[in-house]
């Protein structure tokens, strides 16, 4: 199923998906020293959480989205950086961050922060159009802001 991104008041949103955004802050401020302290505290079983935190992002009050963090794992072949770099500006993405780790088992993970607000397209079709390239073995949304 295509995945399409909306903005919906949280009065609308069944109670759980909020208590996933309040999970997700818990641990961005290392408030709680893991997943299974935030969980308790917010009143949300792990399994709950791990099915909505991918999916699940906050939107700054009246804030026009601007960055985007992705998370690319690729394989461990010449020149596959490049060609994500070179389709997220074809699409035009302006990279402001990349942090890639070392490859291992011929796998590596990239994340990228990149500033989305001149794309030709939206995101998803961004993230589409890495899904289907050559030696890319996974694409996923990490953040917006």
């Amino acid at each position: 199923m295509k995945s399409r991104f909306i903005v919906v008041d949280e009065k609308l949103l069944p109670e759980v998906l909020p208590k996933v955004l309040k999970v997700k802050e818990i641990l961005s401020s290392k408030s709680a020293k893991d997943i299974s302290e935030a969980v308790k505290l917010v009143g949300i079983s792990r399994s709950t959480y791990y099915k909505y935190k991918d999916g699940v992002f906050k939107l700054s009050d009246g804030a026009i989205i601007q960055k985007a963090t992705i998370g690319v794992t690729v394989g461990h072949k010449r020149g596959t950086l490049s060609n994500v770099l070179d389709i997220i500006a074809e699409c035009g993405g302006n990279i402001l961050t990349i942090n890639q780790d070392i490859p291992i088992n011929n796998t590596a993970n990239v994340t990228i922060t990149m500033d989305i607000s001149s794309l030709k397209a939206d995101l998803y079709a961004l993230l589409e159009t890495l899904k289907i390239e050559n030696n890319i073995l996974g694409v996923s949304l990490i953040a917006m802001e």
